[in-house]
């Protein structure tokens, strides 16, 4: 689990979670007896659930079944595009993006969708940017031992363009490069062109 999570000492019930959102919606300055508000609250307690899945799963469990029969394949191993729904923890507001993620392996691999659940891991959290970039990129690393892992995440913030500034469509771009991604100017070149390559059409 995340270090940097701490879980609270007992986790509130349903009904208390019901509670506060009828709270909030009082707050708000709407009635949440009204017919339309009834089920909001079962419904926003069943939803955050849902958008924040990632507390109860773990990373490193995900990616600790490896493979060692790759033939001796040793170049880049990369994901691309791969989209995702987060919520920023500063306003719990979402932030919607893509994530690209690639690792060079020492001699085992890890199955392909599991580098896409470890996105979807940390994105069902609450999070910044920044920090979801730097824990998918720590969580590989620390799993795997490759030669180098390269994290770069693209998003749309929508605490940025609902309220504050009211800016749309505007993208965050963060990056996290470790091993030979860091220190090798090339292969971190290499990892940008192929996320900036077109697909080629390329789908099933």
């Amino acid at each position: 689990m995340d270090a940097r999570v701490k879980k609270p000492a007992t986790r509130p019930t349903q009904e208390e979670a019901e509670a506060a959102v009828r709270t909030l919606l009082a707050w708000a300055g709407d009635d949440p007896a009204r017919e339309g508000l009834l089920d909001t609250p079962k419904r926003v307690a069943k939803a955050f659930r849902e958008y924040f899945s990632g507390y109860g799963e773990d990373a490193a469990q995900v990616l600790s079944r490896t493979f060692g029969d790759v033939g001796g394949y040793d170049d880049i191993v990369m994901l691309r595009d791969i989209e995702f729904n987060s919520h920023c923890e500063h306003h719990i507001a979402p932030f919607i993006g893509r994530a690209h993620v690639a690792y060079l392996p020492t001699k085992d691999v890890v199955g392909i969708s599991k580098l896409a659940r470890v996105v979807e891991i940390f994105a069902r959290r609450l999070q910044t940017q920044e920090t979801m970039t730097a824990q998918i990129a720590n969580a590989i690393s620390d799993a795997l031992k490759p030669r180098g892992v390269a994290v770069m995440v693209e998003a749309v913030h929508t605490c940025m363009s609902m309220r504050g500034i009211g800016k749309r469509n505007v993208a965050t771009i963060t990056t996290r490069f470790t091993g030979e991604f860091r220190d090798k100017p090339a292969m971190q070149a290499r990892f940008m062109e192929l996320v900036r390559s077109p697909s080629g059409g390329f789908s099933l």
